[in-house]
């Protein structure tokens, strides 16, 4: 296998030699209509609105094959350590099914270990949801609060979000779930103050055990529970786990239960495992988180597909690669036209900015073309009255990722001036779209919309738990085809520990660091 840096591939000075397609003259019904890739049977990605044309797809093709990017694909799900930063398999693929060979890791096969404690969720959360686990005071908890930060708290919480209003639409049973991560202690006074501790399940969410963050939260958590003067109220009956088996949360006394996750599992990969897993199968039921990993799945095979026009994953990930490295365009937003995703741009955020903000190769050596945009988004219609403006009219060119349904999830509407509020919120995006790609000429300067801003399209029917996963898993690998192509590791976080170091020696006092003290003394 071959690694090789962007500007060493023949493919890519091929892309810096094309000429954006210009979508004021070019875009039409024929375009639209060809110009689709599948994610999975019902997700489909429409990039009709990107600058490309079939000889960019072309070259697309060949970047793919001479990068090896199906190759790499296939090594990392048969488990090789290809997270050269913390010598570590990568296997969050391998949490929602097996695709290729068994993966054997530290003497122990990772695909039985995965669905290990998949069943184990599985048995407890139906436990929870059914009255037979209760609470020390013998009540059913009506409540679930998860404590973790960055990967255990944006994904799990931007699925949980997103999928809220179909189980409510369906009928089924909802055990709430609120989120803690903050260290900034306002975030837990917030949730804590309304809930009732006897039928509250907290979820504690730390691979190491020794998060500062997390264990400062359950810290201010487990006082509180241990202040509230309930007769027989016992704190360790209404706390589990999701940690390493080594860790110190493993065996604690603390908590009532325990599930395990591994190292070969990244925090912003990790919402398909017990990280998400636990808290969604106790608040929407094991057979929604089921589904959703169904939908992951499926993403993961597609993105098998040697041929770029039927894997979405990979031609997103080249289209992407040339807005960013030949067309020198520094952000891409995600905007979502559905409430239920109001969190999954930010989820978003973590994956795409903290796997492939990176300075030097895999190797360690200083690249020399730039990596990773900067991923920022809001819902539709709310961002089209906030930020759409700079979009629309402003001196940068912005990408943009559009995500879209048919239906809404609670499928309840109001006609008004002849069309129904989802048709409205459709409109408005469909609007959007041609707005950008092909804008407005105008005699009044500031009418004038240059349009050439381009769009992508990730549609489907209405937004369930098996299309969420799709859509999940679609971005988790593009994201990792991205790096692949770029020659990065996307599955450390080095630029997340240099702020960690620095805290501690603030509590520490400073250590005679000047700047340090100087700033502290500011607040």
């Amino acid at each position: 296998m071959e690694y090789k840096n962007l500007t060493e591939l023949s493919a890519y000075n091929e892309l810096l030699e094309l000429k954006a397609y210009d979508l004021k003259s070019g875009l039409n019904k024929e375009r639209i209509e060809k110009y689709q890739a599948p994610c999975g049977s019902s997700l489909k990605y429409s990039y009709a609105a990107m600058p490309v044309s079939e000889k960019h797809i072309e070259v697309f093709q060949k970047l793919s094959e001479e990068q090896q990017l199906i190759e790499k694909y296939k090594t990392l799900l048969n488990g090789e350590r290809i997270n050269t930063g913390e010598n570590r398999a990568v296997l969050h693929q391998l949490s929602r099914g097996q695709l290729l060979n068994d993966v054997l890791i530290d003497e122990e096969n990772k695909g039985d270990f995965y669905k290990s404690q998949l069943e184990r969720i599985k048995d407890f959360s139906k436990k929870v949801r059914n009255g037979e686990i209760l609470g020390s005071t013998n009540k059913a908890f009506n409540t679930v609060v998860q404590i973790g930060i960055g990967g255990s708290d944006l994904g799990p919480r931007a699925l949980y979000l997103a999928l809220k209003g179909y189980i409510l639409a369906q009928g089924k049973k909802i055990i709430d779930a609120k989120f803690i991560s903050n260290v900034d202690p306002d975030d837990v006074s917030d949730v804590i103050k309304d809930i009732d501790f006897e039928t509250t399940l907290f979820v504690l969410v730390s691979k190491s055990g020794t998060t500062q963050e997390t264990l400062t939260n359950k810290d201010l958590v487990f006082d509180a529970l241990k202040s509230c003067n309930i007769e027989g109220f016992d704190p360790s009956k209404h706390m589990i786990a999701v940690t390493s088996k080594t860790s110190p949360l493993a065996s604690s006394k603390e908590v009532l239960d325990a599930f395990f996750i591994d190292d070969y599992i990244g925090g912003r990969y990790s919402s398909t495992s017990a990280v998400g897993g636990v808290i969604l199968s106790i608040a929407l039921g094991f057979d929604t988180f089921n589904s959703l990993l169904k939908g992951a799945h499926e993403a993961d095979k597609n993105a098998l597909n040697e041929n770029i026009l039927e894997n979405a994953a990979l031609l997103d990930a080249c289209i992407g690669v040339y807005l960013r490295n030949v067309l020198n365009l520094p952000s891409t937003a995600v905007l979502p036209y559905s409430q239920a995703l109001s969190r999954f741009p930010a989820h978003l955020q973590q994956l795409d900015m903290e796997s492939n903000g990176k300075h030097v190769n895999r190797n360690g050596s200083e690249i020399d073309y730039v990596t990773g945009p900067v991923i920022f988004g809001e819902p539709g219609t709310n961002g089209q009255h906030s930020f759409y403006q700079l979009l629309h009219q402003g001196t940068d060119v912005v990408p943009l990722q559009f995500i879209g349904f048919k239906k809404s999830q609670f499928e309840k509407d109001i006609m008004v001036d002849g069309s129904s509020s989802q048709e409205k919120l459709n409109a408005n995006l469909t609007a959007q779209i041609v707005a950008f790609a092909v804008g407005k000429d105008d005699k009044n300067p500031n009418k004038v919309f240059e349009g050439n801003r381009y769009s992508s399209l990730l549609s489907a029917e209405q937004l369930t738990p098996e299309i969420l996963g799709t859509l999940l898993a679609h971005y988790e690998n593009k994201v990792m085809f991205q790096g692949f192509i770029w020659n990065l590791n996307s599955f450390d976080q080095e630029g997340v520990q240099l702020g960690k170091i620095l805290a501690k020696k603030v509590l520490n006092g400073c250590e005679g660091d000047q700047l340090l003290l100087s700033y502290s003394k500011l607040l």
